[in-house]
């Protein structure tokens, strides 16, 4: 008794076979394990690395336009959703369909089976039942010699021959066989004791043949959905588009016309602050441009007076001085209204950029006894504020021509949108810490640029506020010649 109780305790009990769930807990737990494996190997900076170049790369590879990115947040959770249900679809309805068509198939198989099992009937008689009963179920029936069973064979990847192996096993331990005639139709031969039963079939009797019909109607549904979102988006955008082609319309000082706000709230919303800051802007310069008329009108007639005084003076060297002082003060005032100025309120006309640079140069460049190279390349008509660009080519032309010492170079190119002009010269140059210090109004490099020359400090502050106020920038760096280098670039 002992004996028996000592066995019967050390016998292991059957093991119980594990479900899905704890056999996805232990892949997760394996997963978990081997990714800190691979951290572990790897410094936190590494990692940190790869991930912000994983980044880098989604982020160049998505649309860059309000429109693509709009598009892409409708489309791809559309896109989940779909492979979502189309799994769904395939793993159970499709799934189950499938199932159940093949085990009623099966049942039927073996109901003929058992017909054919009935021993109180001849066999001419099986034969005539088996084929009659199998014509009511859509099924051709027949019973053969013994010899017609052939190899018994069937496909372990055929969905529709491991569910119909599936369902005759559930049903009876007969010998059987499952083989394809053609792509349409399934023969099934299984041993009965008048011989062997041979029935064929449509595999539709077998199968869910129509599931393509859900992913067509899925796949034009979704088509449809993106084509009306494509519509409401755009005409969402166009109004956005309307606004920023109008706020760069403002900033190079082209008029804004038929700009009107529309669209959704929050895009009327910004579009009602554009035409308020507009307008505060233009008040702004309108009272400016009015202030400082008044200022240069008043300081120019006191200017008048001392002209006409010192015109009764006899003449003399302090005379000439005073003259001499006169005419600085007048061109300093000339060039203080200019910048103050900044001619926003002259209205961009067409423009020949060939022609106006050429003449700047046989102006300014010439009469300074300067040898001009110049050249231009593509089309040189523009709309631009006629004034003000002639005045930021003079600006600099004169620049060169003032410090320069033999030679000046211009070269213009209108290219794939933009306008650049180069303005070079063989002069001292500037140090490059002092690049964009030269910038500021009345700075002047007296260390680098000779002091005696004559010169208000504004000439390169009146030019880069005239080619910001079209949407442009001026550069400066060194030149081949060996002086400076001022680059225009300019929106065309």
């Amino acid at each position: 008794m002992s004996d028996m109780t000592e066995t019967d305790a050390e016998t292991p009990e059957p093991a119980q076979p594990r479900g899905r769930i704890a056999r996805g807990l232990d892949r997760m737990d394996d997963l978990i394990r081997h990714i800190r494996i691979l951290v572990g190997r790897y410094s936190p900076s590494v990692v940190r690395r790869a991930w912000i170049g994983i980044g880098r790369a989604i982020n160049r590879s998505l649309p860059k336009g309000l429109l693509g990115r709009s598009l892409l947040i409708v489309v791809v959770p559309m896109l989940i959703l779909l492979g979502v249900l189309t799994g769904v679809f395939m793993d159970r309805h499709w799934m189950l369909v499938t199932q159940r068509l093949s085990e009623a198939v099966a049942g039927q198989i073996v109901g003929l089976a058992t017909i054919s099992d009935n021993i109180d009937i001849t066999d001419a008689q099986r034969i005539d039942l088996v084929k009659s009963t199998g014509e009511a179920m859509r099924l051709n029936a027949q019973i053969m010699p013994t010899t017609e069973i052939g190899r018994m064979r069937r496909s372990s990847t055929d969905i529709v021959h491991s569910m119909l192996a599936e369902g005759i096993l559930k049903r009876t331990h007969m010998p059987f066989s499952i083989r394809d005639i053609d792509e349409n139709r399934i023969e099934v031969r299984m041993v009965v004791h008048g011989g062997v039963l041979r029935v064929e079939f449509a595999r539709s009797l077998a199968y869910a043949a129509n599931w393509h019909f859900f992913l067509v109607w899925m796949v034009g549904t979704a088509l449809f959905l993106v084509l009306v979102s494509l519509i409401f988006l755009r005409n969402q955008i166009k109004p956005i588009e309307r606004l920023a082609a109008a706020a760069e319309a403002f900033g190079r000082g082209r008029p804004v016309e038929g700009f009107a706000p529309s669209g959704a709230r929050e895009v009327r919303q910004a579009a009602h602050a554009f035409i308020g800051m507009r307008r505060r802007l233009e008040r702004q310069i309108e009272q400016r441009t009015t202030m400082l008329a008044g200022v240069g009108h008043d300081l120019k007639t006191i200017l008048t007076r001392f002209r006409l005084g010192l015109a009764l003076l006899p003449e003399g060297e302090e005379t000439a001085d005073l003259r001499s002082d006169v005419a600085e003060m007048e061109a300093m005032l000339e060039a203080y209204v200019d910048f103050a100025r900044g001619d926003a309120d002259e209205m961009p006309q067409p423009l020949d950029v060939d022609a106006t640079i050429a003449d700047c140069l046989r102006q300014t460049a010439e009469p300074a006894g300067r040898a001009t190279n110049y050249t231009f390349t593509g089309d040189g008509a523009l709309t631009l504020r006629p004034t003000a660009f002639r005045r930021l080519i003079a600006n600099l032309i004169g620049n060169a021509a003032r410090y320069g010492r033999s030679a000046i170079w211009v070269t213009g190119e209108r290219r794939e949108g933009w306008l650049s002009i180069t303005v070079e010269d063989d002069g001292p140059g500037i140090p490059e810490h002092e690049l964009e210090a030269v910038f500021r109004p009345f700075y002047r490099l007296d260390a680098a640029r000779n002091q005696d020359v004559p010169g208000t400090g504004l000439g390169l502050a009146i030019a880069r506020d005239v080619a910001r106020s079209h949407g442009g920038d001026i550069e400066l760096g060194s030149s081949p010649h060996g002086g400076l280098r001022a680059t225009i670039r300019l929106p065309a």
